[in-house]
């Protein structure tokens, strides 16, 4: 029986234990582990990249956005601010003293033998500061708008020429009482005040008879605007 030697057993068992060896598995393990590691951080960063950009979209979307909403409260705040200076101006118009109206309503006032020889109106306006709010320790104070305080008053003078020079006061000063003008602008409580009956006065190149001169004083009530 033949005896088969072979020569090259040796060189192939050391082949075969380098082919084995773990250091080299470990190694080769390492580099595709180290491969995978790029791809997917390759991947994150393509996805990190795509996220980003959405979102500055999005941010770019929110500040078009904000910018519209905040030029709709402004012009909100504006169409707010002039509504109520137009409800100030139309209770302004409503109520504001018209010297038309009180010409008027002294000429319908009459007695006999006594002339209204002056007229004045004083008219004052005290002007408040607006107090804005304020937040103390977090509660919110309201403010206060701006306001004016009027305050008007009528100044006349008469004169009683009557066969009686000033038996014609009372009469006149009653006759302010039931005016209609005077009741609704002075009120029932605040009516014209007699300041004082002058001496008789003796007539003057326009005058016919002795006179007694008479100033009277009304005061509105006064108001906050």
């Amino acid at each position: 029986m033949p005896i088969r030697l072979n020569l090259l057993a040796e060189v192939q068992a050391l082949e075969e234990m380098r082919r084995r060896d773990p250091v080299k598995r470990a190694i080769w393990l390492g580099c595709l582990a180290v491969v995978g590691m790029l791809v997917w951080s390759s991947c994150v960063w393509v996805k990190t990249m795509a996220a980003n950009r959405k979102l500055g979209s999005i941010e770019n979307q929110i500040g078009h956005s904000t910018n519209e909403y905040r030029l709709v409260m402004e012009s909100q705040n504006k169409v707010d601010a002039t509504r109520k200076k137009l409800a100030q101006l139309h209770k302004l118009a409503s109520s504001r003293f018209l010297q038309g109206n009180l010409l008027n309503a002294l000429q319908q006032i009459t007695v006999d033998d006594v002339q209204l020889t002056h007229l004045a109106v004083r008219q004052e306006y005290l002007f408040t500061d607006e107090v804005k709010s304020k937040t103390n320790d977090d509660k919110v104070i309201p403010g206060k708008p701006a306001t004016v305080k009027e305050n008007i008053t009528v100044l006349l003078e008469a004169k009683d020429a009557s066969a009686d020079p000033g038996g014609q006061v009372a009469p006149f000063k009653d006759a302010f009482a039931t005016n209609t003008y005077f009741q609704t602008m002075l009120g029932k409580t605040n009516g014209v005040k007699l300041i004082n009956v002058s001496p008789l006065t003796q007539p003057g190149p326009n005058d016919v008879r002795p006179f007694k001169s008479f100033p009277m004083e009304a005061r509105y009530p006064e108001r906050i605007r």
